[in-house]
């Protein structure tokens, strides 16, 4: 069925693109607080509307000297996103085994994201939407082929692309699309640009699978905030040898 405008789902429960836009007034720190990877997702139509107004949102984020350098490539092919499926296939099966299969064997918590992922990786080319979030920076620009830029403008570099990132994240967090941030396909940056026809001046940064979820969001396990916080220098551990009552807390948290 092709899903219109404000068509739903009455047999998986998709919700019409009306209901899923009102969801954007869900307050911030809701999105914020709730946002997680959410990798399996259903190959249910995801509107044009709905990534449209996931980008367009992500468009509001700063970037450096506000060069809006951005552009953003939305896969909806089967065949690329097949050809973007194998080169995840492949540089998943390689850090697996080189770096977290002995973690995941230790840590629960690691495990079940290894599971969550090797799903993402088995159903990559049934995901309805990918978005690959690149840079626009040539010779002019000050980026040199195969020579790294400076720290300082190559921070700038990925800096002027992750806020949009978020803020793409958390519109579809607020309408209740699962969304995760990965890299692994874009591990040949060379072949990614083959097979998205990018010219050499644009390079992919990172990809957001787009769906509706298979399970939920919810509140997500961070550490405390005074376990990460150094104060001036790193190893003042100032806040975590003066933590914050719980009862104080409430008045931060409203």
């Amino acid at each position: 069925m092709i899903r219109t405008p404000d068509s739903g789902s009455a047999t998986s429960g998709v919700p019409s693109t009306a209901a899923t836009l009102a969801r954007l007034d869900m307050p911030l720190v809701d999105a914020m607080m709730t946002q997680r990877a959410v990798r399996r997702v259903m190959p249910d139509l995801v509107d044009d509307a709905l990534v449209r107004k996931c980008i367009e949102l992500a468009l509001r984020a700063p970037t450096g000297a506000n060069g809006q350098d951005w552009e953003f490539i939305v896969v909806k092919d089967r065949l690329i996103k097949e050809k973007l499926a194998n080169r995840y296939r492949l540089g998943w099966s390689v850090y697996y085994r080189a770096v977290i299969r002995r973690a995941a064997a230790r840590d629960e918590s690691m495990a079940r994201t290894v599971r969550a992922v090797q799903w993402q990786v088995d159903h990559f080319s049934e995901i309805p939407v990918l978005v690959v979030a690149c840079m626009r920076l040539g010779v002019r620009g000050g980026r040199v082929p195969f020579f790294r830029m400076p720290h300082p403008a190559e921070s700038g570099f990925y800096g002027s692309i992750y806020p949009a990132v978020q803020n793409l994240m958390l519109a579809a967090r607020a309408m209740g699309l699962g969304a995760s941030l990965i890299t692994m396909p874009l591990l040949s940056v060379t072949s990614a640009r083959r097979v998205l026809g990018l010219p050499h001046n644009i390079t992919p940064c990172c990809i957001v699978p787009l769906g509706w979820p298979r399970g939920r969001y919810g509140p997500t396990t961070r550490k405390p905030v005074e376990e990460v916080v150094h104060l001036d220098v790193y190893g003042n551990r100032e806040w975590l040898r003066t933590r914050i009552d719980p009862d104080d807390q409430q008045l931060f948290d409203g």
